[in-house]
């Protein structure tokens, strides 16, 4: 059996096999660890007081088992994992912790050159530590009466490993790593930390790739826009980093929109993690906040503040931020009147910067969580600043829910969007579709 298809068989036999696990620690002191909703974050999670000067340098680092794995005669399948914890600097210009996996892979690379890198930008995980993608790696399953989480990156990641490609994965800014609360949607310290994860693996032992690989990078939803700002940050923050090609998929690129289409939909608690993430980012909204959030809306936030996706469905699925305000305007409205809000949100807003290398923008057009408009808005801007951009409408029907809407083309572009990346990372070229953008759905 050709080794490719013996990792895809690997990982669902694995996954097959997959009980509903307990996250464990790494060896250090209980007063080290985090507990959230009952789960113990591993010590490693805790970032140093000190951090080097440089972006991309490697802290520390450690063997990280992959629950879907297998032995293999030269190793394990699909590959050898390290958990990462690397430098990198915030929207404030600071410099954070972020933490994440990289993964070596058993399959040899045949698409010629040096292996080359992909960095996962993972979806909406979750604000608690207990979410981060690179526990997902070591448990895809965790449920314990407190928390659901569930690692369902693993598939594209194991997809990526199984044509020889190494990986990357960014758990973000404050997302794992226990010093800060995990700033969602915010556009700088996604795109710094997706740059910053390609400067960490070149750093990791044994690692084969090297600042010669091509890199690429692979994001929906949340990831998609973390892609997105990457791309666009590149060319200033990270020249170092060759990007063959970015898959941006369903990227929420105008946050004016898409708070509007998640307030009140299954994906409601969304909606918190973006107001936290705000707060946290910048500590003069503060005052705003707490002159609309009556007591509910206070509490609602403080809750999905350690939450994962699977909690907030079942906790917040639905819910309206109408519920959640002094007056019992929604936040959308209270945003649209409050000109510190709108312009923080302005700045977070992604298509303003023409984007480096080539980008595949895949959106659905029945997509009504991160709304299809504003990421086929987000392609138009690029080709009008002379992107190399591949735009790709998904035709799917309406399933009737804004979550299966929105969830349904990850599954159905998967296999498109890695074979678009993959050619870009052997060298092939390809061809900007901008030109056929007005008869684009």
């Amino acid at each position: 059996m050709p080794l490719r298809r013996r990792l895809l068989v690997a990982a669902v036999t694995a996954a097959a096999c997959l009980g509903v696990q307990a996250l464990s620690s790494s060896p250090a002191s209980a007063a080290d660890e985090v507990i959230s909703r009952g789960v113990t974050i591993p010590a490693f999670y805790n970032p140093p007081t000190d951090l080097p000067s440089a972006d991309g340098t490697l802290i520390r680092s450690e063997p990280l088992s992959l629950a879907l794995g297998l032995p293999g005669l030269d190793g394990p399948l699909p590959g050898s994992a390290t958990r990462l914890m690397y430098k990198s600097t915030d929207s404030d210009g600071r410099p954070v912790a972020v933490t994440g996996a990289y993964i070596e892979p058993a399959a040899a690379w045949r698409g010629g050159g040096v292996r080359p890198l992909v960095v996962i930008a993972p979806g909406t995980m979750g604000q608690g530590d207990q979410c981060a993608a690179s526990l997902g790696l070591e448990h895809p399953l965790t449920v314990n009466g407190q928390t659901v989480s569930v690692g369902y990156e693993d598939l594209a990641i194991y997809r990526l490993l199984a044509k020889g490609i190494a990986v990357v994965v960014t758990d973000y800014v404050g997302l794992g790593a226990t010093d800060r609360l995990h700033t969602y949607v915010n556009r700088v310290d996604e795109g710094h930390a997706v740059l910053d994860a390609a400067r960490a693996a070149r750093s990791v032992g044994g690692a084969s790739v090297t600042k010669a690989s091509r890199v690429g990078l692979f994001g929906y939803s949340q990831g998609g826009g973390a892609t997105a700002a990457a791309a666009e940050l590149q060319a200033s923050y990270a020249p170092d980093v060759p990007l063959a090609g970015t898959y941006a998929g369903a990227p929420p690129a105008d946050l004016t929109a898409v708070t509007k289409a998640i307030d009140g939909s299954e994906l409601a608690g969304a909606l918190g993690w973006s107001l936290n993430g705000f707060l946290q980012s910048d500590p003069d909204l503060k005052p705003i906040a707490e002159a609309h959030l009556n007591a509910a809306g206070k509490a609602a936030l403080s809750d999905l503040s350690t939450m994962c996706t699977g909690d907030a469905i079942f906790g917040y699925a639905y819910a309206k931020s109408t519920k959640w305000t002094t007056d019992g305007r929604s936040i959308s409205d209270i945003i649209a009147d409050t000109p510190a809000l709108q312009s923080f949100l302005d700045s977070q807003r992604i298509g303003s910067l023409e984007p480096s290398g080539p980008v595949r923008i895949a959106t659905g057009v029945s997509d009504n969580l991160v709304p299809h408009a504003q990421a086929r808005q987000l392609a138009v801007d690029w080709c009008h600043k002379g992107g190399d951009v591949t735009y790709k409408a998904v035709t799917l029907p309406n399933l009737g829910s804004a979550l299966l809407n929105h969830f349904a083309p990850l599954l159905t572009d998967q296999t498109a969007a890695i074979n678009w990346l993959t050619d870009r990372l052997a060298g092939e070229a390809t061809v900007s579709n901008c030109s056929s953008m007005p008869a684009q759905p």
